[in-house]
C-alpha cells in the first residue's frame, strides 16, 4: 500500500450545495487528492460537481450505493465510469446477479471508453448499524460479522474490486479476501462525538494499520474551521503513527 496517505483518503463533501462544496475543494485543493460525493450533494446539484472535481485533477468516489435490479445497476454503473469516478459502489445485498452485471458492464465500458476501470466496491453492512439493530431488523442465524464476512467472500466471487467496511472488520476481510482485494471504510473519527450516528469507528492512523486501502473522512474536516489545516494534522498524525 501506498504511504501517499492524500491518495487514499477520500474527503467526504457532504455539504448541501454547491458553492459549499467548491469552497471546501479551494480550501483542500493543495493537499487532497480524492474526495467523495454522496446521496446529498449529488442530489442537490448532479453532475456539475463531479465536472468540478475532475477539472480541478482531483479522484472521485462516487458514493451512491446501487441498488436496483441488475439491468438498472449495470446502466448506472456505465454512466458512472462514463462520468469518470474513479470508484463508485453497489449494495451487497442487491444479490448476485446484479453484482456480475454492475462488475461486467463497467468493464466493457471502460475498455470501449479506453480508460481505467474504476474501482467497483460492494457496501457490506451500514457502519451506522451495530450488532443489535441488525438483529432486530433481520433476525439472523448470523451475527454482524460473520454476515459481513459472508457478504465480502460473495463480492470477491461476483467480480467486485472490494467492499466497504466498517474499521472493525478490516482484519477479518483482509484474511478472507487476500491482499488484492481493497478495502474502503468510512466511520473514521479523530475522536468520539456526542451524538454520533456512526457506531462502528476508528481513527485514521487505526484504520490504515488494520489494512484499509482507503478511508472516508468527513465531519471532522468539513465542519472544522479550517479544513486544510485539519487535514494536514492527519496526514502528520498517521506519518507519525505509521
Amino acid at each position: 500500500m501506498s504511504n501517499n496517505w492524500s491518495e487514499k483518503i477520500a474527503i467526504a463533501l457532504d455539504v448541501a450545495n454547491f458553492d459549499s462544496a467548491r469552497s471546501l475543494l479551494d480550501q483542500l485543493q493543495e493537499t487532497a487528492k480524492l474526495f467523495k460525493v454522496g446521496s446529498q450533494l449529488f442530489t442537490s446539484v448532479g453532475p456539475a460537481i463531479i465536472k468540478e472535481i475532475k477539472e480541478r485533477g482531483k479522484n472521485l468516489f462516487l458514493d451512491l450505493k446501487f441498488y436496483d435490479i441488475p439491468n438498472t445497476v449495470a446502466r448506472a454503473s456505465e454512466s458512472a465510469t462514463e462520468l469518470g469516478a474513479n470508484i463508485f459502489n453497489i449494495h451487497i445485498s442487491g444479490g448476485m446477479e446484479m453484482m456480475k452485471a454492475s462488475a461486467q458492464s463497467v468493464k466493457l465500458k471502460a475498455d470501449k471508453l479506453e480508460i481505467k476501470k474504476p474501482i467497483l466496491l460492494g457496501v457490506t453492512i451500514l457502519t451506522s448499524t451495530d450488532e443489535s439493530e441488525f438483529q432486530s431488523i433481520f433476525s439472523s442465524t448470523r451475527d454482524l460479522r460473520s454476515q459481513i464476512s459472508y457478504m465480502a467472500k460473495l463480492a470477491l466471487e461476483c467480480g467486485l474490486d472490494g467492499v466497504v467496511a466498517s474499521p472493525q472488520e478490516i482484519k477479518m476481510i483482509r484474511e478472507l479476501c487476500g491482499e488484492g482485494f481493497v478495502i474502503l471504510t468510512p466511520g473514521i473519527r479523530l475522536e468520539s462525538l456526542s451524538g454520533d450516528d456512526q457506531k462502528r469507528t476508528l481513527t485514521p492512523s487505526e484504520a490504515f494499520s488494520e489494512g484499509a486501502d482507503y478511508i472516508v473522512i468527513g465531519r471532522p474536516i468539513y465542519q472544522s474551521p479550517k479544513p486544510a489545516d485539519t487535514f494536514n494534522k492527519i496526514l502528520q498524525q498517521i506519518e507519525k503513527d505509521i
